[in-house]
């Protein structure tokens, strides 16, 4: 059977095969499109660094309210630029949440040192400022350097002391030194010694050589030291013969006077402490004073020695205030009062100074009572 539709009434169907060509070939192309500028985002967006700033917790309110933006796209909308816009209303809006942030600082731990350093003194050093720089004791620094002979006092400018790594004794081993009599003798136990990685012994055949330098950790001994002896007014004193004290040794056999109230003031006017501090190896207080500053009685009492003393202390004033206490003043420029005077609380007893063992200016304070060497900071005001 011929086909009998005239050529007129085909055109329409070759027009739609030819819209139906195109518009596949268009979505083929807007689909390439879209893929390419979702890609382009996905650069954009590492490169600026976009999600960085999302907040770690996402707002649902936000997402509700996007959502209700995202129902009625504009004619520029498309999938890459509503993602964009996504992420532009979850991190520019009003959201208080904390953001994520890069930390690129590292923390280098320290390492605890083991070798033996070395510390040039220099003038107005103290011990005990020495010791605290390095997070040692002032007894530490003392036991290991011989120089010193157990007498912060004796801290000149320009020395070197040796610094150990740790709190401890720093030994230099001696003829006839053992592992065990060492252990014992500064309270540690041998494995202390041995297992220190300073001293480099063999754990299995730890063998100790004459002169070595020998790190005790945590071990303690005793001070060799001298007190000034506690001196009372009514005792009667050989000013000859024997251990000489010094010129300025009182003869004693003192009666009467003023007794002391057992308060006690600042006997500078400074209330701080500009050297060491109380300590085992060093039984007083260094007041700050200034050459030719005043020194007061911190209490009443009666002047048992007054002078230059040869125990390291140069120019000093002891008091005995009667009732158990006595006061000591050292280092003294001049001293302003006479043996056997009788001085009340806050009397003028000299100028402070930098005599005997001293590295400059200021009071050594000791106290005593009933022949023992109390913290004079807890007996002081409050500063």
């Amino acid at each position: 059977m011929s086909d009998t539709t005239p050529p007129a009434s085909r055109r329409p169907d070759f027009a739609r095969l030819v819209l139906d060509v195109l518009g596949a070939s268009l979505q083929r192309y807007a689909i390439h499109l879209a893929l390419l500028l979702v890609a382009l985002s996905a650069i954009w967006l590492a490169r600026s660094n976009v999600m960085g700033r999302v907040p770690g917790e996402i707002n649902v309110e936000a997402i509700a309210a996007l959502a209700s933006v995202n129902a009625a796209p504009t004619e520029a909308a498309s999938p890459a630029t509503d993602g964009v816009a996504a992420v532009a209303a979850l991190t520019v809006g009003e959201s208080t949440e904390l953001t994520r942030q890069t930390d690129i600082h590292t923390n280098i731990p320290t390492r605890p040192r083991t070798d033996i350093i070395t510390y040039t003194v220099v003038s107005g050093d103290t011990l005990f400022g020495i010791a605290d720089k390095f997070g040692l004791k002032p007894e530490t620094l003392v036991w290991g350097n011989p120089i010193l002979k157990d007498d912060p006092h004796l801290l000149r400018p320009d020395q070197v002391l040796r610094v150990p790594p740790t709190n401890g004794v720093l030994r230099d081993v001696q003829p006839g030194d053992k592992l065990e009599t060492l252990a014992k003798f500064f309270g540690v136990a041998v494995d202390d010694i041995v297992n220190w990685p300073g001293n480099d012994l063999d754990p299995d055949t730890p063998t100790l050589k004459e002169g070595q330098l020998l790190m005790v950790p945590g071990g303690r001994r005793e001070f060799v030291q001298f007190v000034v002896p506690q001196i009372k007014r009514a005792t009667r004193r050989a000013l000859s013969g024997g251990s000489d004290p010094g010129p300025g040794q009182c003869a004693g056999g003192y009666t009467g006077g003023n007794i002391g109230s057992g308060y006690f003031i600042w006997p500078a006017n400074n209330h701080y402490l500009s050297g060491n501090d109380y300590w085992s190896g060093h039984l007083g207080i260094d007041i700050a004073a200034g050459l030719g500053d005043p020194i007061y009685a911190a209490d009443s009492g009666v002047v048992v020695f007054a002078g230059l003393s040869f125990w390291g202390y140069g120019n000093m004033v002891v008091i005995d205030h009667g009732n158990g206490w006595n006061t000591l003043y050292a280092h003294l420029s001049q001293w302003n009062v006479s043996c056997g005077q009788s001085v009340l609380q806050g009397n003028l007893l000299g100028l402070a100074g930098s005599t005997g063992n001293s590295s400059g200016p200021h009071l050594h304070f000791e106290m005593s009572y009933q022949g023992s060497r109390p913290n004079p900071k807890n007996y002081l005001p409050s500063p």
